[in-house]
């Protein structure tokens, strides 16, 4: 039984990890996501190092960074990560999508309070 309730719950992990990979092969994966978070209310910004596969809070959210990517040297330069933002109150993610530091309107976190960016990714 308990077999069958780990094979259920990786199955409903794959489509989020499958999210968190690229679509163009030549992106290069990076340990470390590099974010800009704002707060709004109180005008209080920070920089933040995440590492992939880890979280940090910011007010009252969860960042969590499942992967983050650069592009080669002989292209464009950009960074995008994979990121899953939960409020604290609320279970259900406020954001679950790629962010690229070259286009942060393209997908932004959408919420009163808080503005995640993505600076850029290293090591």
């Amino acid at each position: 039984m308990i077999f069958r309730w780990l094979a259920i719950a990786a199955l409903g992990c794959a489509p989020l990890l499958a999210q968190a990979q690229p679509a163009d092969p030549g992106w290069i994966a990076r340990g470390t996501a590099e974010l800009q978070a704002l707060d709004k209310v109180y005008a209080r910004a920070a920089t933040l190092s995440v590492k992939t596969g880890q979280s940090v809070r910011f007010g009252t959210i969860d960042i969590t960074v499942l992967s983050c990517f650069v592009r080669p040297p002989d292209r464009a330069q950009d960074s995008a990560a994979f990121l899953v933002i939960i409020e604290q109150q609320d279970s259900a993610p406020k954001f679950r999508g790629w962010m690229f530091a070259g286009n942060p309107a393209l997908s932004m976190l959408e919420h009163p309070i808080y503005d995640v960016r993505v600076i850029g990714c290293r090591g």
